[in-house]
């Protein structure tokens, strides 16, 4: 089903009501296109998604990147009636504590009248650093919040031609090489042959479309396994 939206004020909160999948594509970008023409009016919105019965990596990638554009212009993203489905996305991809998850609209518009602390959500780094390497702005947003709710210190860049520039300087344990940045077969040869010694880790092409839920559980129990054995 095609991601329907409809927008309502409420003094200076808009609330936008979704009906359908947020996926990574022309979806997602539905959402943040109808998002920015908003952002004129008001930094605070609403997501009320009773009616999203789906959502995968690259929309959850997409409602983490709207989140963070809205906190860095002084604003906030709240999102109320979620379905069970997405209750178990969030809690499953660790990320919850980042989201402000209210019950109803009136809640969550409520809420922003109200001086709250923003949990910090993710744990102490560990030593462990990770750079991930993609093209997909929303992709990386997922990764990058995913991976760090984890507790993995991580680094992002569009491109394999900056990743040696970060390499250099952070010296990570895993390089995590999505879909698009994988497309320049040269390049990621050349990436192989100069950093042999540094974990690649290759996303599978279908992994921004995969359900949200089962893509975060598998990815961070691979990395763990990789770069954690013995746990």
């Amino acid at each position: 089903m095609q991601l329907e939206l409809q927008h309502q004020f409420c003094g200076d909160v808009v609330v936008i009501r979704c009906r359908g999948r947020i996926v990574a594509g022309e979806e997602a970008q539905s959402l943040l296109k109808e998002c920015e023409k908003r952002t004129l009016e008001t930094k605070r919105f609403v997501l009320q998604l009773q009616e999203v019965n789906f959502l995968d990596s690259g929309g959850l990638g997409a409602l983490v990147r709207l989140l963070g554009s809205l906190r860095a212009h002084r604003g906030d993203l709240k999102l109320c009636q979620l379905s069970p489905f997405l209750l178990k996305v969030l809690s499953t991809a660790n990320l919850s504590a980042i989201f402000g998850i209210y019950a109803s609209e009136k809640e969550a518009i409520d809420a922003f009248s109200q001086h709250h602390h923003r949990p910090h959500g993710a744990p102490q780094p560990s030593k462990l650093k990770i750079l991930c390497v993609e093209d997909s702005a929303d992709l990386l947003a997922y990764l990058s919040v995913l991976l760090k709710q984890s507790g993995y210190e991580v680094y992002t860049t569009k491109n394999l031609a900056d990743a040696t520039t970060f390499m250099r300087a952070t010296k990570p344990a895993m390089v995590i090489c999505g879909p698009a940045a994988q497309a320049n077969h040269s390049m990621l040869d050349k990436f192989r042959n100069t950093h042999p010694n540094v974990e690649l880790f290759l996303l599978p092409p279908e992994f921004v479309a995969t359900d949200a839920c089962e893509a975060s559980m598998h990815l961070v129990s691979q990395i763990q396994a990789l770069l954690n054995p013995s746990r």
